[in-house]
């Protein structure tokens, strides 16, 4: 699911954690860029989640 942005950028996708484990409807999803070179893991971000109304742990998907 990573698309090619630019050079060695590729555009990767975030998705909430607690709330995928919580089953509660709906996600929490964050498009964000990444430089494959540097970072060769799987993202994870602290970043809002609107739904639970507090910052959580965003981890990549594919």
């Amino acid at each position: 699911m990573a698309k090619k942005v630019k050079g060695n950028r590729i555009q990767v996708i975030l998705e909430c954690t607690e709330h995928k484990d919580s089953g509660m409807p709906g996600t929490s999803r964050y498009i964000t860029t990444k430089n494959r070179k540097n970072t060769t893991q799987r993202l994870e971000l602290k970043k809002y989640n609107p739904i639970l109304k507090k910052i959580t742990l965003h981890k990549e998907i594919k």
